[in-house]
C-alpha cells in the first residue's frame, strides 16, 4: 500500500494553504540581509497550522541542489531496505551516525552503490522527492544528489522534516526513529532541538547551505528550514547559518 502514495508526499505544498495561515515576516528577511546572503527562511507552527516566511514566493519556488541534505533520505532508505541495520552500522570504518553528522560524501557514495540504482529510484519516485520542477532520474548513482541532477525547494525540505517527525513518510516507525534521533542535538526537560546542516553547490557555482529541523517545546513541534546562497568563496556559510538559526529559535518561536 505504501508504494501507492501520491507524488509530492513530502511537500507541505503552500498552494493548498489559506492566505490566512501564511505570513511574511520582514524580520526574517532582515536576518538574511544582515549576513549579506540570499536565501529564504520558513517556519511552520504545527499547533496553529501557521507558516511564517521571509518570502512566500522564494519558499515555494527556490529550487536548488539538495547536497548533503539528501543524506536524510539516504539514511531512511538504507535502514528500511536492510542495507544498514541501524545508525551503528559501519562502512569502511565509519558508522552511519558518524557519517550523517560529518556529511561524509564518500560514505554515502558507497552506500548509494550498496542500495542500488533501481531501489533508490523507486524510493525517490515513491516519495515524490524534488518533484516541484523536475522528474528526478538517477544518472550518476554515486553523486546525483550533489551534481545538480535534482533540485529541491524550501517548501519540500520543510515537508521532509515535518513528516519525518510525525512518522508520516512511507517507512517503518523504527526507521523514522533512527533517523530522527541522528538529527537530535539538544534535549532538556521542556524542549528538544533537532536539525541538520547540509552544504552543496549549484551548477552556476553558487554555494548552498540548508538547515532543516524542528524544535519541540512542551511536546509541541515547530519546524524550520533555512536556505542560504552565496557566490562568495570566503564566506563562512555554516557560521552565518548558525547565527541565523539561533536568532530564528530565539525570536520567532514561542
Amino acid at each position: 500500500m505504501r508504494y501507492l502514495l501520491s507524488l509530492f508526499l513530502i511537500s507541505i505544498s503552500l498552494a493548498s494553504c489559506s492566505p490566512n495561515n501564511v505570513k511574511e515576516d520582514a524580520g526574517l528577511k532582515k536576518l538574511l540581509e544582515a549576513e549579506k546572503l540570499d536565501g529564504v527562511i520558513g517556519i511552520f507552527h504545527n499547533l496553529s497550522g501557521d507558516f511564517v516566511l521571509s518570502e512566500r514566493k522564494a519558499f515555494r519556488d527556490s529550487a536548488v541542489v539538495p547536497g548533503a541534505s539528501f543524506e536524510i533520505i539516504h539514511s531512511l532508505v538504507a535502514v528500511e531496505t536492510g542495507r544498514l541495520k541501524d545508525e551503528k552500522s559501519a562502512l569502511e570504518g565509519i558508522t552511519l551516525e558518524q557519517a550523517f553528522k560529518a556529511d561524509s560524501t564518500s560514505f554515502f557514495q558507497v552506500l548509494a552503490v550498496r542500495i542500488g540504482r533501481d531501489t533508490m529510484q523507486r524510493w525517490i519516485d515513491t516519495l515524490g522527492y524534488a518533484r516541484r520542477y523536475d522528474t528526478p532520474r538517477i544518472a550518476n548513482l554515486d553523486r546525483f544528489w550533489t551534481d545538480n541532477s535534482i533540485r529541491i525547494t524550501a517548501d519540500e525540505q520543510l515537508g521532509i522534516v515535518k513528516k519525518l517527525y510525525f512518522d508520516q513518510l512511507p517507512f517503518q516507525r523504527r526507521t523514522h526513529a533512527i533517523v530522527s534521533n541522528m538529527m537530535l542535538v539538544e534535549e532538556a526537560a521542556d524542549h528538544k532541538l533537532a536539525y541538520k546542516f547540509s552544504e552543496g553547490r549549484n551548477a552556476d557555482s553558487t554555494r548552498i547551505l540548508w538547515i532543516q529541523g524542528w524544535k519541540e517545546i512542551r511536546q509541541h513541534p515547530h519546524f524550520f528550514v533555512i536556505q542560504l546562497r552565496t557566490r562568495q568563496e570566503g564566506t563562512d556559510l555554516k557560521a552565518a547559518g548558525k547565527r541565523i538559526m539561533d536568532q530564528v529559535l530565539a525570536g520567532f518561536l514561542p
